[in-house]
């Protein structure tokens, strides 16, 4: 079994840097990227990337849509690390934690996904790895 690599970032300019020079726009590319590299590296992991970034956009009108897709996104981080033979680092509660305590829950998952692609030794953005699990 195998899936394709995501890209490693760094963590500062995707929680930080880009946000502000893009006026925003950036965190839901990335929100959004990072939902599709799940789906890509493990195609049992089940998501709809689309419908995660309007979960965290127009599901606030709801209040809890956002919060479950934070929460769901670091388990699927969880996952990937499993998938990799990694023992899992990610804590989908503590993104949502960091969310609410100082919105840095890009800079927490960000860096928990660049673990995996550490993992497999920094690979090209798509290529082909092997799964562990």
């Amino acid at each position: 079994m195998s899936g394709r690599a995501g890209k490693s970032r760094n963590i500062f300019l995707v929680w930080l840097v880009w946000p502000l020079i893009t006026l925003g726009i950036y965190s839901l590319v990335w929100y959004y990227k990072i939902n599709r590299e799940a789906r890509d590296f493990d195609d049992r992991i089940e998501v709809s990337p689309g419908m995660a970034v309007v979960a965290v956009t127009l599901g606030w009108l709801l209040i809890v849509p956002p919060f479950v897709s934070i929460f769901n996104t670091g388990e699927r981080v969880a996952r990937m690390q499993r998938s990799a033979g990694m023992q899992p680092t990610c804590n989908p509660w503590i993104g949502l934690i960091l969310l609410i305590v100082a919105g840095l829950t890009p800079l927490y998952y960000q860096h928990e996904l660049n673990h995996i692609w550490v993992h497999y030794r920094l690979p090209a953005e798509g290529a082909q790895l092997p799964l562990a699990a």
